[in-house]
């Protein structure tokens, strides 16, 4: 199995912690190899062991859980998806910090943006794409009232997210084609 990115959700957020240098320890003493993290949000980089390759998720969130001594959602992308996901941004001249990527596991319906009034929130806008919503925040994440409408449509969906601002959607696609 190839190179993988490893979303976490909900770490370093209040009690919550989990030092970046432990989860590269732990993760290696389990097995994974070529791991890397990524500013202290929870973004790793790592190949999987052999024996983790059919159940990759499930062997990341018990073995993730294990070193924060906390149940930590994850969403696995491979490099390819990380290099798709940057290739097909629906808002091209948006980037930075005003443009997120929502990672969606499993891929949300494709009517999930039907109850939303995406009129209502602009100068935002969202676009799904795949499992990927993508979000143009003009003003940040901060104050945007974007998220919050899309909070209830993606938990009715049932699906485990993510968010990650364009500039680390971009340096994890990097370090994910990276040989090392």
């Amino acid at each position: 199995m190839g190179r993988v990115v490893v979303l976490l959700r909900g770490v370093n957020i209040g009690k919550r912690r989990l030092p970046m240098a432990a989860l590269r320890d732990g993760l290696t003493a389990a097995g994974a190899t070529d791991v890397a993290t990524y500013v202290q949000s929870g973004n790793v980089v790592l190949v999987p062991p052999e024996a983790a390759a059919l159940r990759t998720r499930g062997w990341l969130e018990e073995t993730i859980g294990s070193i924060a001594g906390f149940e930590v959602p994850v969403v696995v992308r491979s490099a390819a998806e990380m290099a798709a996901v940057v290739e097909h941004n629906p808002f091209p001249g948006a980037g930075g910090t005003r443009l997120h990527v929502l990672f969606c596991d499993p891929a949300p319906p494709a009517d999930l943006l039907d109850g939303v009034d995406l009129d209502a929130a602009a100068p935002e806008a969202a676009t799904l794409v795949g499992a990927e919503v993508y979000l143009h925040l003009p003003d940040g994440m901060g104050r945007a009232a974007l998220p919050a409408a899309l909070e209830r449509p993606l938990r009715r969906a049932g699906v485990t997210v993510t968010a990650r601002n364009w500039n680390t959607v971009e340096r994890l696609r990097d370090m994910s084609g990276e040989a090392r």
